[in-house]
């Protein structure tokens, strides 16, 4: 401001503007009108050049004692352990009821014709068979009398006519369609390995009569004489079953009441306050119960396909949303900005085709049996070792990215308080989850998980429900620990119960067991988690 000579006003004084004054001006507009939504920042994603650092609801896990944290460690092993023991006092899975062929060509009319054991016919009558059974497979195993070191895999057709037998005794078949269809008997010495004949996903009749026949096998019975084939009726054992229903039924219970209580326990707080462990435990919790398949009785009350896809879509899903949490988490603790398109996406696109293998395949399997109960996946044979590379390539970058997501975290994580709880805790429990799944899909399959399908095939099979309690109480006791630590601490709601995630700087002077939240408007707190990068645009936080 400065005082003119003259001044044409009257008022003796004039304002000049500075150079550039009009947009000196809107620029101060914007910045008022900047000013004025300050307040609603928080409510906005954080981007890099937010002042806002994450927040969260102060977890269980950041108050708990040593001891006590032992303590939750210890009742998830001792929980696990428990249902394996009850397992083990299960009865088998399966139970088999084994035929000779040599019986059931004692007397017939083509008991004296010598390639009766190359060619059949086989007339079988099931067992009583009850809901109980679930499935029914028909397993064949060939016996030779040749005692070379020779190993040789021979190509032959099977012919198979199924009738079931009503409550008026009367056979019903089960297709007009009479198909052929190819197998292979690969054998050492004078055994050879099982293969399946039929498969029927649910038993709609209490018996059933089976009726095979082999062709392309004359000339090997002529060189290696076929000494005897003895089949077998395998089915799921009915007391397992029942343990199975009860169990899941139990497990469902339980995963409601925990999913009841874990949101009850957050009702109190907005969800943007939320940690991006509880936020995925409000999800996980639900699918967990859907795991455990409340629709499961209907696939022994009904003779449907439709239980058993049920089944398996809950399942898969479940599965690859386990696989999705842990991707999340281990790039979320560090990474403030959580955009659909480059957070999200990049680990859909990982995930996705595991999920869609799971359904494909259970979904063709089912279907196709429906059609036919003597398919088998090997019939597709290029479409089967397509599929399956593309299931170990999806595995494949799975993993890649999970151990590199783990790698960066605690590089750069393992310092900072609370935020190596978290990294611990997370993975402690996920090495033994995933080490306990491998242990158990080896045994259960060998190293041919894809081809030795469990849906289709019998060749690898539970010794015990001892696995089946393992696999299942392994995910539910997994899921209600994490629920039971990232649950909020109790604390009053007159108290301040919203903390920084960001203790670098707002609990630099805490202790692990005792977090006293920062307030909203330290500078401090807009600082980088990670100063020494020199990146001032990189938030890292929950």
């Amino acid at each position: 401001m400065a005082k003119l000579p003259q001044d044409t006003s009257g008022l003796g004084y004039t304002y000049h503007l500075p150079s550039g004054g009009i947009l000196l001006r809107i620029r101060n507009t914007l910045s008022q009108f900047s000013d004025l939504f300050s307040e609603f920042n928080k409510f906005i994603t954080p981007a890099p050049y937010h002042d806002r650092c994450e927040r969260s609801v102060h977890m269980r896990l950041y108050s708990l004692s040593k001891r006590e944290f032992v303590v939750a460690i210890l009742a998830f092993f001792v929980c696990e352990f428990l249902s394996i023991f009850i397992g083990l006092a299960g009865p088998p899975i399966t139970t088999t009821t084994m035929v000779s062929a040599k019986t059931l060509i004692a007397n017939t009319s083509s008991a004296n014709d010598k390639n009766i054991m190359a060619t059949g016919p086989f007339v079988l009558r099931t067992p009583l068979l009850n809901t109980y059974a679930q499935q029914l497979w028909l397993i064949a195993r060939t016996e030779t009398d040749n005692h070379d070191d020779e190993k040789f895999d021979k190509t032959f057709q099977i012919n198979v006519m199924i009738e079931g037998i009503t409550k008026e005794h009367t056979p019903v078949p089960l297709s007009n369609v009479i198909r052929n269809r190819t197998r292979h008997l690969l054998c050492e010495r004078n055994f050879c390995d099982e293969f399946t004949i039929v498969h029927l996903g649910f038993l709609e009749y209490a018996h059933y009569i089976i009726t095979v026949r082999f062709y392309d096998l004359e000339s090997f019975h002529q060189r290696y004489n076929i000494k005897d084939l003895t089949l077998f009726f395998k089915t799921y054992n009915p007391d397992f079953t029942q343990i199975e229903i009860w169990f899941r039924f139990i497990f469902l219970l339980f995963s409601f009441v925990v999913t009841c209580w874990f949101q009850h326990s957050l009702r109190r707080y907005p969800h943007f306050d939320w940690s991006i462990e509880q936020k995925w435990m409000n999800l996980l919790l639900p699918l967990l119960a859907l795991y455990n398949n409340p629709f499961f009785t209907l696939s022994v009350l009904f003779n449907s396909w439709i239980p058993g896809m049920m089944d398996a879509l809950f399942q898969s899903t479940f599965l690859c949303s386990l696989l999705m949490f842990w991707l999340c988490i281990y790039h979320g603790l560090r990474q403030n900005e959580r955009k659909f398109l480059t957070f999200y996406l990049p680990k859909l696109i990982v995930i996705m085709p595991m999920w869609l293998c799971a359904i494909v395949l259970a979904t063709w399997e089912k279907y196709n049996e429906l059609r036919d109960p003597t398919y088998n996946h090997f019939v597709d044979t290029g479409n089967f070792q397509g599929f399956q590379t593309f299931f170990y390539i999806s595995c494949a970058m799975y993993l890649l990215y999970l151990a590199l997501l783990i790698l960066k975290a605690y590089s750069e994580l393992r310092s900072m308080p609370f935020f190596d709880m978290r990294l611990k805790f997370l993975t402690l429990l996920m090495i033994f989850v995933v080490s306990v799944t491998i242990a158990l899909a080896m045994n259960r399959f060998g190293f041919g998980v894809l081809e030795d399908n469990f849906v289709a095939s019998l060749s690898t099979t539970y010794k015990s429900s001892a696995q089946f309690m393992c696999f299942y109480g392994l995910l539910n006791f997994y899921l209600y620990t994490m629920a039971y630590v990232y649950s909020p601490s109790g604390r009053p709601v007159h108290e301040t119960t919203i903390t920084k995630d960001n203790p670098a700087f707002s609990m630099v002077n805490d202790s692990d067991e005792d977090v006293i939240y920062g307030s909203d408007d330290d500078s401090t707190e807009r600082r980088p988690l990670n100063s020494s990068t020199g990146k001032g645009n990189d938030y890292d936080s929950d």
